[in-house]
């Protein structure tokens, strides 16, 4: 035979295409042409795949061997063909049977050896094979792990081309089939700390309670020393734990980032991302020439952290309106638009003013004009976003020295599961799961308010000058302050506090 086909993949986004790698070995002059749209490193896998099919034992025929990639209409890009263009030649010269191959997918990269080495997203792609219900798929042995999370799929995984020939020699079961598996997973981060370790600031605890149940954007503000990062910092330790299909959807975003552990690939725990200053937009948001997950698209299912949030360029900032709206990150380059998810809990910290004591005119020393400048580095836009703003004091030294037991985060996080419980039950088959994803038809249907919660927010609108948009957070924050109570109705009491979290002047 002198013409083979074998199924591969490649990566746009979070997007698995699949990629037809065919091969054809006929008379001619001894020439070795690769076509389809392919980028350097892709044309370089010529060199790659000879060498490494003779340093396995196999020799290649003096003939005119054209490698095609398909779609031409795809840019092709990366080393995980190589391991299917491998295979293509070795079924066109005979070498291997064509029927073994049938349904099979494969991906990986060659050694000048014949070894077969690890490449990033495998696990989109595996779930892309099941979906497409292929025969099996063939990956590296450092990503076999990741490829077996998926359930019902067919997996093998190789260290060498020379081992694979002889398997698919052999005809017989290429890979088994496991059941979902999270012992080791990986768990995301660190050791969780606990609210307890942190004294007083009852209202503020509040305020992240509140956030958390309704998956709200949180703002604190107040000045230093006040315990702003430090709480933020024990947000994931409230958060309700991973569901399946949320720890699969975080491990696939971490995939193609490059960023799983070969052993224990699956992480259980929702991410907490803190990110610094110093940041640019394409690490915030994805970015270059071939667009990877940014940190919001890492921190999606859990929490994106911007202490000191002053300090960040404005351009950064405002980067982030869209996709806190849309939940959705898209990337536009010349060959494709790429999507990441950015379904994040946006946690923000800042001082006052730049010494970070205003408005106590005791210890700040700062101008009005100096004021004014440093609270105008944040854009009104953008502060409308952030659902809830919370003032944090000073610690008082009575609650440093109390006797007073602290809450655990075990306690608040029940709390918050069983408002989330309520959410899940109320928007049941309506594409949403939390309160800070209503719109505006389903704001008139869940948050309907009675006659006197209407007069006090028609007062409040004009009083405290509301937008639209902060008027429908202050219902949407209120909505989740009543299922922590357990209401079914929206009562004055949860309007007063939701207006508390808009009434914070930075």
């Amino acid at each position: 035979m002198s013409f083979s086909r074998i199924m591969s993949a490649t990566l746009q986004g979070m997007e698995v295409i699949p990629v037809q790698v065919e091969a054809d070995v006929s008379n001619g002059l001894p020439v070795f042409h690769m076509v389809g749209y392919l980028s350097a490193e892709v044309k370089e896998a010529g060199e790659r795949v000879r060498t490494a099919i003779h340093n396995s034992g196999f020799s290649m025929p003096a003939k005119k061997i054209v490698i095609n990639l398909s779609p031409g209409s795809v840019r092709k890009r990366g080393t995980s063909y190589d391991l299917p263009i491998a295979l293509s030649i070795l079924t066109a010269v005979g070498e291997l049977d064509e029927a073994n191959l049938k349904g099979v997918l494969a991906v990986g990269e060659l050694g000048l050896d014949g070894s077969v080495r690890g490449i990033h997203g495998i696990l989109p792609i595996a779930d892309h094979a099941r979906k497409e219900g292929a025969a099996c798929l063939i990956v590296p042995v450092a990503n076999e792990a990741e490829a077996r999370l998926v359930e019902g799929l067919r997996v093998i995984g190789v260290d060498s081309l020379e081992m694979l020939c002889g398997k698919l020699k052999e005809r017989g079961s290429v890979g088994t089939v496991r059941e979902w598996d999270i012992a080791g997973a990986d768990d995301c981060g660190k050791e969780q700390e606990d609210f307890a370790d942190i004294r007083g600031q009852q209202a503020v605890k509040r305020a992240a309670e509140v956030a958390v149940a309704g998956h709200h954007n949180l703002l604190l503000t107040g000045p230093p020393g006040g315990g702003k990062s430090m709480l933020a910092r024990r947000i994931p330790s409230i958060l309700p734990s991973l569901t399946r299909e949320e720890s699969f959807q975080i491990t696939k975003v971490y995939s193609v980032a490059g960023m799983l552990k070969g052993e224990h690939p699956l992480i259980t725990k929702r991410p907490f991302r803190e990110v610094h200053q110093t940041v640019t937009r394409a690490a915030l948001l994805g970015g270059g020439p071939w667009p990877k997950p940014g940190e919001i698209s890492l921190a999606s299912g859990g929490v994106l952290f911007l202490d000191e949030l002053a300090e960040f360029q404005r351009p950064v900032i405002e980067v982030l309106r869209q996709p806190l709206e849309e939940r959705i990150v898209r990337i536009a380059r010349s060959q494709g638009i790429y999507e990441y998810p950015a379904d994040v809990m946006l946690v923000a910290a800042m001082n006052p003013c730049p010494c970070g004591y205003f408005p106590d005119l005791n210890r700040c020393q700062c101008t009005p004009f100096q004021i004014q400048q440093y609270q105008g580095k944040i854009s009104q836009p953008f502060l409308g976003r952030m659902d809830i703003c919370a003032e944090v004091p000073g610690v008082r030294y009575e609650d440093l020295n109390g006797v007073r037991r602290e809450e655990s985060s075990k306690m608040i996080r029940m709390r918050v599961e069983q408002a989330r419980k309520r959410q899940i039950e109320r928007y049941r088959g309506k594409r949403i799961l939390f309160n800070s994803e209503l719109t505006g038809v389903q704001l008139a249907e869940y948050c309907e308010l009675g006659g006197p919660e209407e007069r006090m927010m028609r007062q409040a609108f004009e009083t405290l000058s509301l937008t639209a948009r902060t008027y429908h957070k202050v219902l949407k924050v209120a909505r989740t302050i009543a299922d922590l109570e357990g209401e079914e109705k929206i009562r004055i009491e949860h309007l007063q506090e939701a207006l508390i979290y808009r009434n914070v002047k930075i």
